[in-house]
């Protein structure tokens, strides 16, 4: 039987990983994108080279019914149930609480919560049973960062989110979990951490084990949550963050 795995925001950074993981463990991977047709081209060829199985939908998220615009994409496929679906698409708000305005709150609310709430809503008849719900969180739920508040609240409120569908879609046998990252070396730290020798330094020094993360990092934590390895694992934030804030 063909397995499916559903991957939002998954043309570059974390979310290439993730598709790339899950598509070397057999799964048929289809990834989304918001504007960026090449990275997701490159993401699925590369896939495909390797003997895997890709496909890519442009998705963009934080307006009403772009829930729904996704799954149509999804169903113009033609392909079957959803097995693992991963809420991974989402977008930062580096601005401190003096300075974020009411628009910018919204907006960030709307694509890091709205769109996974809804994201799974209209899933729910697409969704396999037995299958994963996995939504990319973020350290900054758990640890203090006021320079970034509104941001980390988007990754509490998605955590009780998880905490919450677990208990909802139990009886259906399907898990959910969050995988909470920390600072890890993507195309939207860059601009700060790469070429910085002492930007870096600081953002190892802040994780126990001592370095930066790697989307692989990440991906290999979703790759076993996805596994039947992962099975008796649901309504957990799994911390990936390299042991920071301990």
């Amino acid at each position: 039987m063909e397995r499916i795995a559903l991957v939002t925001g998954g043309s570059r950074g974390i979310g290439r990983a993730i598709a790339e993981r899950l598509a070397a463990d057999g799964l048929t991977v289809v990834l989304t994108y918001a504007g960026n047709e090449a990275a997701a081209r490159d993401v699925v060829e590369g896939i495909e080279g390797k003997g895997g199985r890709a496909r890519a939908v442009r998705a963009e998220f934080g307006g009403h019914g772009d829930a729904a615009a996704l799954w149509a994409a999804y169903d113009g496929l033609g392909l079957g149930p959803v097995d693992v679906l991963v809420n991974n698409a989402g977008i930062g708000l580096p601005v401190p609480l003096g300075k974020v305005t009411e628009e910018e709150f919204d907006h960030v609310f709307a694509v890091n919560v709205r769109a996974p709430f809804f994201v799974v809503q209209e899933g729910l008849g697409r969704l396999r049973d037995g299958g994963r719900v996995i939504n990319i969180s973020s350290g900054a739920a758990r640890i203090a960062m006021p320079e970034i508040l509104a941001y980390g609240s988007t990754k509490g409120a998605l955590d009780n989110l998880t905490l919450n569908l677990a208990k909802a879609l139990g009886p259906r046998g399907i898990t959910v979990n969050s995988v909470a990252p920390g600072i890890v070396d993507t195309d939207v730290n860059a601009g700060w951490l790469r070429g910085n020798a002492e930007a870096e330094a600081h953002a190892a020094s802040l994780a126990a084990l001592g370095r930066v993360g790697r989307p692989e990092d990440i991906a290999d934590v979703v790759g076993f949550l996805a596994s039947d390895a992962g099975r008796w694992v649901t309504g957990r934030v799994v911390d990936a963050t390299g042991g920071a804030g301990l």
